[in-house]
C-alpha cells in the first residue's frame, strides 16, 4: 500500500542559514535534517548543500556560523574580499563578513598567487591565513569564489503573493522580495536596479530595496541597459571630468613635425563616430620594392594627464564597451569624438610612427614623432574597396592613384612578411545586428570582410610592432599585448575532434600557428571547415595586457604592444606616455608612480576588457533572442556545434545565432552521450548527432531577457502539431533529463569566444 504524503520540500540555502542563525546552540547535519524532516536519500544533498555553504564561508565545521574565534583571531580559513592595491603595491584584503565595530584586520594576499589565480580588487576568495601582528594577516588564496552580488538587475513583478524582482541574470535561481514600500514608484513589469538587504524573509528569499528605476523592457534599447547594470559598467561620467574634457583646446604645432601637407586619411566602419588612426603609404625611394608607411595616432596623452580625474576615470574603465545601439566610451564625447578624433580638414595633435619596410614585407627600421596632422578625407571601408575595385565615387576618384594605390601596394608587400611568418589565419564570420530608429532588430547580417579591412589591420599590426620594438630598445615599461601557445589539454581534445572527422592531426607535436593554419587549408573544401575554424579558436589561450612579454602566438610575432587606438583603450595610452618619456618628446609621458604599478594596471585593464566583451556578447545574445521572439515556430537550417548531455548546441547558418536542443526534445528515444566522439546515439533507433552535422530546427522559445533561444530538431515528416508536443517523461537515467530544460536556466549559447587581438 503507498502513502498520499507527500515529501517536505527540500530547504534552500538561506532556508537552512536562517535555521542555524537562529538556533540558541551549535547544530550540525544531524539536527537540521530533522528540522526540515529529511530521511534517506535526502540527507545526500542535504551533505553537498552544507560543504557549498562552507565554501562560501558561511561556517566552521559543524557548528554554527562565528565571524572570530574568542581570542578575537580569524580562523585559519575564511573568505575575504580584496579592497584596494596600497602605495607599495599589495594587493590588500578584509574579512568579507566582517561585521565587528572595531576596523577589520589587514589581510596582505600573497603576491604570486595573485597572479596564480587573476585576482583584481572586488575578488572574493577562500584563503589560508597566517597571522602576522594583532592587526595583519597573510592571505594564501585557495580558490577564487563568485562574487556575491550587491546589487540586482531584474524585472518587477507583482503578484497576489506580493512584490518580488525576477533577476535578469539567467544564473539567478530564485526571486528576490521587493515590499512596495521600497519600490521606489517601480509600475509592474519595470526594469528595476536594487540594493540586496540584509536579512532574510520567512520565505527563504532575500528582500530588495530599489535605487533606480530603468523603464519598460519592451524595448530592445532597454538590452544593452542590462548588461551595463549586470557588468557593473562605468556609464556616467563624474562632473570633475566631463569638466577637464570640456576644458580641452585647440593645439598649435609648437614642437611638434608638421604633417598637415601629407595626404593622410581615416578609414572606419560607416557608423564609426570617432577616427583615431590615419594611414600614408609612398614608394621608398632608397629601397626597390619598399614603401614608406606613416600610422598617426590621436595623441589622447596630450590631454589625458597622468593622475588627473580623466586618467582615474579612464583606468577604471579601462576600454570603451561597444553595442549595436549605444557606446559606454571611455573617455567623454568633447575628446573621444572631438579633440581626439581626426576629423577631416582639422589639425589634430598626433603620435605618429614613419615605418620603412622591404620587398618583404619586413620592417626595416621606424621613427615615432609628435605631430600636428590635417586629414584629407573620412573614408569608410566600402568606399575604399570599390574605388580599388575600379569604381571609384566622386569623393575617392581623385584619392585613388596618389593615396589608395599606394596604400594598397604597401599592404600588398606587407601580407609577404605575414605569410611568411606563419600566422593564424582564423576564417570566423561575424555577425551584425541591425536595428531600426525605434531601436528595434530588423535583422542579423555576416559583416563583409574586405580587403580594406584588411589593410587597415596591418598597417595597425606593424605599428603595434614597432612600438614594442621602440620600448624594448629604451628599456622602458611596454604594456605588451600577449597571446600564449594553446594549452596542451586543449590541443589533445582538438586532435580527438579532428580525428573523428578523419583530418590527421599528430599529438605531441609542437604547436606553431602555422601548424594550425595548415589543417584550416585542408579543411578548406569540408563542410566541416567553418566549425574546424571554431574548435581551433576554441582552442587557444585568451589574449590579454601584460608587463612581461610573452609574445604572440596569433599573429606570430616575439614581441607585440597596443598602439593604435587611446581613445579607446587604456593600455594604448599606457604605451603613448612610455614613448613619450623614452625618446623625450614631452612632459607629459610615463611617471615613475606608473612605472611602479604596470603589473598591477595590466591585470586591471585585462580584467576590465573581459568585462566588457561579457557585457557584449550578453547584449548581442539578447538582441538576437528579442529578432527570434518575433520568429517562433519558423524552421532554420543549421549545424551542431556542441554535443552535451544536456543536448545540443546549434549555430543557425544565415544569422550565427546559437540556440539549444534540451535533450528532452530531441526526436523520440534513449541517447547515449559519446564525450569522446562529441556526438549523441539513440538506443532504440540508431538515430546519431554529431558535431558538424547539419540539421533543421524550429524555434520554439526564445528569451530576450536571458538571450536564450530553443530549439526542436526537425524530422522530414514532422508537423506544427506534431513539433508543439511535449516529450513524455522517461524512466531514471534517461539522458533526455526528468523535466523539461527553460530558456534562462540552461545556457543556450555555445561556449566560443572570439579573442581581441
Amino acid at each position: 500500500m503507498t502513502s498520499d504524503r507527500k515529501s517536505p520540500p527540500f530547504p534552500t540555502k538561506e532556508a537552512v542559514l536562517d535555521f542555524i542563525e537562529q538556533s540558541p546552540t551549535a547544530v550540525g547535519k544531524r539536527e537540521i535534517a530533522r528540522a526540515f524532516n529529511l530521511r534517506g536519500n535526502d540527507k545526500i544533498p542535504l551533505k553537498q548543500l552544507l560543504k557549498e555553504l562552507k565554501d562560501e564561508g558561511h561556517f566552521g565545521r559543524g557548528a554554527k556560523q562565528r565571524k572570530n574565534n574568542i581570542d578575537g583571531r580569524l580562523p585559519p580559513v575564511q573568505v575575504i574580499e580584496l579592497t584596494r592595491i596600497d602605495s607599495d603595491g599589495e594587493l590588500i584584503a578584509v574579512p568579507a563578513a566582517w561585521e565587528e565595530d572595531h576596523p577589520a584586520p589587514m589581510i596582505y594576499v600573497l603576491p604570486d598567487r595573485k597572479s596564480k589565480f587573476d585576482l583584481v580588487v572586488g575578488d572574493r576568495v577562500l584563503a589560508k591565513l597566517k597571522r602576522l601582528d594583532n592587526k595583519s594577516y597573510q592571505g594564501i588564496p585557495i580558490r577564487k569564489l563568485e562574487a556575491a552580488p550587491l546589487k540586482i538587475l531584474g524585472i518587477y513583478q507583482i503578484t497576489e503573493e506580493g512584490g518580488f524582482v525576477r533577476p535578469v541574470d539567467k544564473k539567478a535561481k530564485k526571486d528576490f522580495i521587493l515590499n512596495p514600500d521600497y519600490a521606489k514608484a517601480a509600475k509592474h513589469g519595470e526594469l528595476v536596479l536594487c540594493e540586496i538587504r540584509k536579512g532574510r524573509s520567512r520565505k527563504g528569499l532575500k528582500e530588495v530595496k530599489v535605487v533606480e528605476v530603468l523603464g519598460g523592457i519592451d524595448s530592445s534599447r532597454a538590452l544593452s541597459l542590462v548588461a551595463i547594470h549586470e557588468r557593473n559598467i562605468p556609464n556616467q561620467f563624474p562632473e570633475e571630468v566631463l569638466e577637464e574634457a570640456a576644458a580641452a583646446k585647440q593645439t598649435t604645432l609648437g614642437k611638434r613635425t608638421d604633417l598637415r601637407d601629407l595626404a593622410l586619411v581615416t578609414i572606419d566602419g560607416a557608423d564609426a563616430r570617432d577616427f583615431d588612426d590615419a594611414v600614408w603609404a609612398e614608394p621608398d625611394p632608397d629601397t626597390e620594392g619598399g614603401w614608406h608607411i606613416i600610422v598617426a595616432i590621436a595623441d589622447v596623452a596630450h590631454y589625458v594627464r597622468a593622475g588627473s580625474p580623466l586618467d582615474d576615470e579612464a583606468q577604471t574603465r579601462g576600454n570603451s564597451t561597444y553595442f549595436a545601439d549605444r557606446v559606454v566610451p571611455m573617455l567623454p564625447e568633447a575628446l573621444s569624438n572631438e579633440w581626439c578624433s581626426l576629423k577631416p580638414n582639422e589639425d589634430r595633435p598626433s603620435m605618429a610612427v614613419h615605418m620603412w619596410i622591404d620587398a618583404d614585407g619586413e620592417l626595416r627600421k621606424h621613427k615615432f614623432v609628435r605631430a600636428l596632422i590635417r586629414s584629407q578625407a573620412r573614408l569608410t571601408y566600402e568606399e575604399v574597396q570599390e574605388a580599388l575595385n575600379g569604381d571609384p565615387s566622386d569623393k575617392t576618384a581623385g584619392l585613388l592613384y596618389p593615396v589608395l594605390k599606394p596604400l594598397k601596394g604597401a599592404y600588398d608587400t606587407m601580407l609577404k612578411a605575414r605569410h611568411k611568418r606563419g600566422t593564424l589565419e582564423l576564417e570566423i564570420p561575424e555577425f551584425q545586428v541591425v536595428m531600426d530608429e525605434s531601436g528595434e532588430v530588423t535583422d542579423i547580417v555576416k559583416r563583409q570582410r574586405l580587403d580594406s579591412h584588411k589593410l587597415i589591420e596591418e598597417f595597425m599590426i606593424t605599428a603595434n610592432v614597432a612600438a614594442a620594438i621602440e620600448l624594448e630598445s629604451k628599456q622602458l615599461p611596454c604594456m605588451y599585448r600577449v597571446h600564449e601557445a594553446p594549452d596542451p589539454v586543449k590541443i589533445e581534445g582538438l586532435a580527438d575532434s579532428l580525428h573523428g572527422m578523419g583530418i590527421k592531426f599528430a599529438k605531441g607535436q609542437v604547436i606553431r600557428p602555422k601548424v594550425l593554419t595548415q589543417v584550416l587549408e585542408r579543411a578548406s573544401d569540408l563542410p566541416e571547415a567553418k566549425l574546424i575554424n571554431e574548435l581551433i579558436l576554441r582552442a587557444q589561450s585568451q589574449a590579454r595586457y601584460d608587463a612581461t612579454n610573452l609574445g604572440h602566438f596569433g599573429l606570430a610575432l616575439t614581441r607585440y604592444a597596443h598602439f593604435t587606438s587611446p581613445i579607446r583603450r587604456y593600455s594604448d595610452l599606457m604605451v603613448h606616455r612610455a614613448l613619450i618619456k623614452g625618446l623625450k618628446l614631452g612632459d607629459d609621458g610615463l611617471t615613475s608612480d606608473e612605472t611602479t604599478k604596470f603589473n598591477d594596471i595590466a591585470e586591471h585593464i585585462s580584467a576590465t576588457e573581459r568585462r566588457s566583451a561579457a557585457a557584449e556578447r550578453d547584449t548581442v545574445n539578447r538582441f538576437t533572442a528579442s529578432f527570434f521572439s518575433q520568429k517562433i515556430g519558423t524552421i532554420y537550417p543549421g549545424k551542431i556545434n556542441g554535443v552535451h548531455r544536456a543536448g545540443l548546441f546549434i549555430t543557425l547558418d544565415e544569422t550565427g545565432a546559437d540556440g539549444l536542443v534540451p535533450m528532452s526534445y530531441l526526436p523520440d528515444d534513449y541517447y547515449i552521450h559519446d564525450e569522446k566522439n562529441h556526438s549523441l546515439t539513440g538506443r532504440r533507433w540508431g538515430r546519431e548527432f554529431n558535431l558538424g552535422d547539419s540539421v533543421m530546427v524550429r524555434i520554439f522559445e526564445s528569451n530576450p531577457i536571458t538571450g536564450g533561444i530553443a530549439l526542436r530538431i526537425v524530422e522530414g515528416d514532422d508537423d506544427d502539431e506534431k513539433n508543439q508536443q511535449k516529450p513524455k517523461r522517461q524512466g531514471k537515467g534517461d539522458h533526455r533529463g526528468r523535466r523539461r530544460n527553460k530558456v534562462g536556466t540552461s545556457s543556450s549559447r555555445s561556449p566560443k569566444r572570439k579573442n581581441r587581438r
